[in-house]
């Protein structure tokens, strides 16, 4: 019989705060935080100096998976403008899923406003990581002005993230056809 490690503390802190700061943002109190987690908040602030700590500690955490569930593996085979047109295939799998609240790590920065908060840092460094992918690709494919077209791919990215996320739109017929047109025009191979 085989029984299961039950995850520490700061794992179910960690997992709390992504959880809930996705579903409901981040101004999630820290008793809500606590009772998802199943610790106390004398625990909670003897893992994490502050609820801005334990947020930061939460958004850094998902970074890798999001990575690797957004972005095609480095040289896959695949073209430029096909690895950009990835990222939104992505997108457009992930928004059609109920529990779909956009980008956590848009939602994060638009909410917190305070650049300076360390999730609105780790957010930010997370979608500079992002554009500067589509620079990237956009130089690899021969965009006539690759650090703009990042800059619209993000802008695509981040717009497509946040009207699916709030349901004012789903992105099927809308965002491929976008990029697509983004990349013609700059002339991505």
């Amino acid at each position: 019989m085989t029984t299961e490690a039950k995850p520490s503390p700061r794992e179910r802190l960690l997992e709390a705060a992504a959880t809930l700061t996705y579903r409901e943002g981040v101004n999630i109190g820290v008793e809500a935080l606590c009772k998802a987690a199943g610790v106390s908040k004398r625990s909670m602030y003897q893992l994490f100096h502050s609820k801005d700590e334990l947020l930061a500690a939460s958004l850094e955490r998902r970074t890798s998976s999001y990575v690797a569930t957004l972005l095609p593996a480095a040289d896959d085979g695949r073209t430029p403008r096909e690895r950009i047109l990835h990222v939104f295939e992505q997108v457009e799998s992930q928004a059609a899923m109920p529990e779909f609240y956009g980008c956590p790590f848009l939602a994060a920065q638009i909410e917190l406003k305070d650049q300076s908060h360390p999730a609105s840092q780790v957010a930010h460094q997370v979608k500079e990581n992002l554009t500067a992918f589509f620079r990237a690709e956009a130089e690899r494919g021969g965009a006539s002005d690759p650090g703009l077209l990042a800059r619209q791919l993000s802008l695509v990215f981040d717009g497509a993230s946040a009207r699916a996320g709030i349901r004012a739109d789903t992105l099927p017929g809308l965002v491929g056809p976008t990029v697509i047109t983004l990349l013609d025009a700059a002339g991505v191979r």
